[in-house]
């Protein structure tokens, strides 16, 4: 059983059992206000689904593609809730469970913000009905997603304006009992903060 978190987009949490499904979901498309949102959902989750953090195996957290402060909240607020409870997160491609239950071929597209989409290609799905991306996390201008689509005969365009979190954790379980590879532990940024770190101390000037 997890708890699952992905602000890749808008913000979504999820309680999901590999057997029972989807338990309780919550979700909002709104796009600036992760950090305010995430904490309220996660607690009305856990409640609508009767489900103590203590009976949670682990956390599913989507590391994006998704712009950079809204990404981390999900990420930070998913590792924080698992180190509470002395459970792993388990990282996940966001696309990936945007893929998870639809047939290929098809490209996910989400909102990289700045007239910029983020998208990745996939396949059929393999013979456990699991996405096959075969190409992406990219990002692409806005007026050059159809060149993408060109590109791929056939493909069908997924528009995701919020990345479902119990799609995410159903897809962490599947992978789970199959014994497929995780994501990698890291954000999928796809660009540079805005801010970043000086190579020395600031001068300061009387």
């Amino acid at each position: 059983m997890l708890l699952a978190i992905d602000t890749s987009a808008g913000t979504s949490v999820a309680v999901v059992d590999r057997d029972a499904g989807v338990l309780a979901e919550e979700s909002s498309a709104d796009t600036r206000s992760h950090a305010e949102l995430v904490g309220t959902l996660i607690a009305a989750v856990l409640e609508r689904s009767g489900i103590a953090p203590a009976r949670l195996s682990g956390v599913a957290v989507g590391m994006g593609p998704g712009p950079f402060t809204g990404l981390r909240v999900g990420i930070a607020a998913g590792r924080a809730f698992a180190a509470g409870i002395g459970r792993p997160t388990v990282p996940l491609v966001s696309h990936d469970a945007v893929a998870f239950g639809e047939s290929g071929p098809l490209v996910v597209v989400t909102d990289a913000r700045r007239r910029e989409y983020a998208w990745s290609a996939y396949g059929e799905p393999d013979e456990l009905g699991l996405p096959v991306r075969l190409a992406g996390p990219a990002l692409v201008p806005r007026d050059g997603i159809d060149e993408v689509l060109a590109a791929r005969p056939g493909a069908r365009r997924l528009d995701a304006p919020v990345v479902s979190a119990g799609s995410l954790g159903l897809l962490a379980e599947a992978l789970y009992a199959h014994g497929r590879p995780l994501a990698a532990d890291e954000p999928v940024y796809l660009r540079p903060p805005d801010v970043t770190l000086s190579d020395g101390p600031k001068r300061v000037t009387a």
